[in-house]
């Protein structure tokens, strides 16, 4: 990747190992991006420049220079045309998020139009590709606005639930949707609409302010840089104290047994689905101590499937299992016909903490100050193999009653379920009495205790 094209030899600041860039000044990688008459530079060091540039220049900085250098060569425009749009095209698909601000989008239309004067082919293709982008940021849109409603919708459910306990008949999932392969087909619709909006450049931007030659703190201010991201992280939270809560709430502990039965169910297909991300959540809720604590209940679960799961999202020797797992169905993907078995919703945290890790484990810059690419080969090839994932359409029926209730149904806090917990099986130990004697004094016994024993329809 990065091999040598066709002009960079005459602008100085490149390095290259074994034929690949492997360094360069900032300068020089801007100069290598931008096309000429005789050179397109390779797609992926398109995608790992705009990727990792803005760790060290804010986009619509690199879009003004990046138009600089298309307009000096204003004698050759019309050759090189086609090129330009070219590239445009790329940073408008790919990293669509940049142009929510407006002086990238000032520059874009001031290059675009030089591009379209007097030529109607390019006046056609420039519109083409601006209605592309309009129609992205407007979905985004509309995705940011829905999530903030589903939001608002489980506070409301959670509001309502802690005024009127006795009105609030708490329906549980097993009443929603009885079957496990259903509900995993609901979780896996949830979890690619979700991995779908997020933006490559969020996994870099959750990065930036660590970046300590960054020193002008305010630059990433101007929009919640990784608020995609936020959002999936906190629906994997949601999916784990909703497992949680609907364990500990059944008063009989026979009916708590069945609902850990039929969640080790519902994770064992999302581990077939290739649905990592859900099948963690559920792991984690279950190994909440609230949960694992009920040992009566546990004792009525054939837990052989979900020792199987478990092994299987091992931590030890840094997720060998999983990464297992997850190499085989990133494999499967590739060659799939039927968008069936193309799916894959990786363990999302661990993305995140590998990122992190190649992130911090080497440095921006080499001691020349020179911009260290092979470190943002490495970051942009991780980064590529998410955004394959994230394209999957999902092949699976919608069922609103199911997404609604797993969206928004009231979850219990940890608190919650401690009480919930130790109201199903008592308090073990001294630590575990004195916990329980603390929450009772809490206004949250009476709600759980009206919780469950008013509304729970046994």
């Amino acid at each position: 990747h990065g091999s040598r094209g066709g002009r960079e030899e005459s602008y100085p600041g490149l390095y290259y190992h074994d034929n690949n860039l492997a360094s360069g000044s900032l300068e020089a990688l801007i100069h290598h991006l931008v096309p000429t008459a005789d050179y397109y530079p390779d797609r992926t060091y398109i995608f790992t420049f705009l990727l990792s540039s803005r760790l060290f220049i804010r986009p619509y900085e690199l879009m003004t220079k990046v138009c600089h250098l298309c307009m000096e060569q204003q004698r050759l425009i019309r050759k090189i045309a086609p090129k330009i749009l070219q590239l445009l095209t790329e940073w408008t698909e790919t990293f669509s998020y940049d142009f929510r601000d407006e002086r990238m989008m000032r520059s874009l239309k001031e290059l675009t139009h030089r591009l379209a004067i007097g030529d109607e082919v390019y006046r056609k293709a420039v519109g083409q590709m601006s209605q592309g982008l309009i129609r992205r940021l407007t979905v985004l849109s509309q995705y940011e606005e829905a999530l903030v409603k589903i939001n608002a919708t489980a506070a409301e459910r959670l509001t309502a639930v802690k005024a009127k306990p006795q009105a609030a008949i708490q329906r549980d999932m097993l009443s929603i949707c009885n079957d496990p392969f259903t509900v995993a087909q609901q979780l896996t619709h949830i979890e690619l609409e979700r991995l779908s909006y997020i933006g490559p450049e969020e996994f870099v931007q959750a990065f930036v302010q660590k970046d300590p030659l960054d020193n002008d703190k305010s630059c990433f201010s101007d929009h919640k840089k990784a608020s995609n991201l936020e959002a999936y992280v906190e629906w994997f939270n949601r999916l784990s104290y909703l497992v949680a809560t609907e364990i500990c709430l059944p008063v009989k502990k026979k009916h708590r047994a069945r609902v850990v039965e039929f969640f080790i169910d519902v994770a064992r297909e999302c581990f077939n689905i290739g649905n990592f991300n859900s099948l963690m959540a559920i792991i984690s809720g279950m190994n909440m101590s609230p949960v694992s604590r009920l040992k009566k209940t546990w004792s009525k679960v054939k837990t052989a499937k979900f020792d199987i799961l478990e092994h299987q999202m091992d931590p030890s020797s840094n997720f060998y299992n999983y990464r297992t797992a997850l190499r085989g169905a990133t494999q499967r993907s590739i060659t799939a016909n039927s968008s069936r078995e193309k799916i894959v919703i990786p363990f999302f945290s661990l993305l995140i903490k590998d990122l992190y890790f190649l992130n911090e484990g080497c440095a921006n810059r080499l001691q020349s100050g020179h911009i260290n690419f092979e470190k943002f080969w490495e970051l942009a090839k991780q980064v590529s193999e998410f955004m394959a994932w994230k394209k999957v359409e999902c092949p699976f029926e919608k069922d609103r009653k199911i997404l609604q209730y797993l969206l928004t149904a009231p979850v219990f806090t940890e608190d919650a379920l401690y009480l919930a917990s130790y109201e199903s099986e008592g308090p073990e130990n001294n630590m575990e009495k004195d916990r329980w004697k603390s929450l009772r004094c809490n206004r949250l016994y009476t709600l759980i205790y009206l919780f469950r024993n008013l509304t729970r329809k046994e």
